[in-house]
């Protein structure tokens, strides 16, 4: 099945959105055959497409490990 996740996550400052982007990028090069994750910047926003085709297990693994490494990159600003 083809599925898709926007993640949208607002910071105080550009530079802030930034950092979390670039600290994503490495995750977002690593992802599982099959799955597409596109992590870009808006202003003070970062947004994270996650696209797929198989099984929603993989979607919901990807978002947690998503949120889990913005989470780590927000505790180290």
């Amino acid at each position: 099945m083809k599925m898709q996740a926007n993640v949208v996550c607002g910071y105080k400052k550009r530079e802030a959105a930034k950092a979390i982007a670039a600290a994503l990028q490495p995750d977002n090069l690593q992802a599982p055959k099959g799955v597409r994750v596109r992590t870009g910047v808006d202003d003070a926003r970062v947004t994270t497409l996650v696209e797929l085709d198989g099984r929603i297990e993989t979607l919901l693994a990807t978002l947690d490990d998503l949120l889990a490494c913005t989470s780590t990159a927000e505790d180290v600003l």
